[in-house]
């Protein structure tokens, strides 16, 4: 099992960055891909970026492509998520999550999840 832990969050101004990292215990990424979710009040939680399951091939929500930025240290331990570019809209609860399926984009598909980090986006 591993165990998730984000950690970046903040409030930031319209076209600020953050980044935010994931951090593991247990296991690591080695043995699971990595995603982020998001969710906002009132709405569903939402796939924002994830690692193929060999973990060369990233993938990216259209809203958020060209401006996040999904990565991972080499050992695994601990994961990324680049933010640029920021607009109000992005403002959400933003989860890591791991999954051993090849399955990126439903929430379902994976099994660990961090307790969230909230991100808040002035305009």
């Amino acid at each position: 099992q591993v165990q998730l832990v984000e950690s970046g969050g903040g409030l930031v101004q319209a076209g600020g960055s953050l980044r935010l990292s994931c951090a593991t215990s247990g296991r690591t990424f080695s043995y699971y891909a990595m995603g982020w979710f998001r969710q906002s009040p009132g709405k569903e939680r939402e796939f924002v970026a994830a690692f193929s399951w060999s973990g060369s091939s990233t993938y990216y929500a259209d809203s958020v492509k060209d401006r996040f930025t999904i990565s991972r240290d080499n050992a695994g331990n601990t994961g990324y998520l680049q933010m640029n570019s920021l607009h109000p809209e992005d403002t959400a609860v933003y989860y890591c999550a791991a999954r051993t399926s090849y399955r990126r984009y439903d929430a379902l598909n994976y099994a660990y999840w961090g307790q969230g980090t909230q991100v808040t986006v002035s305009s």
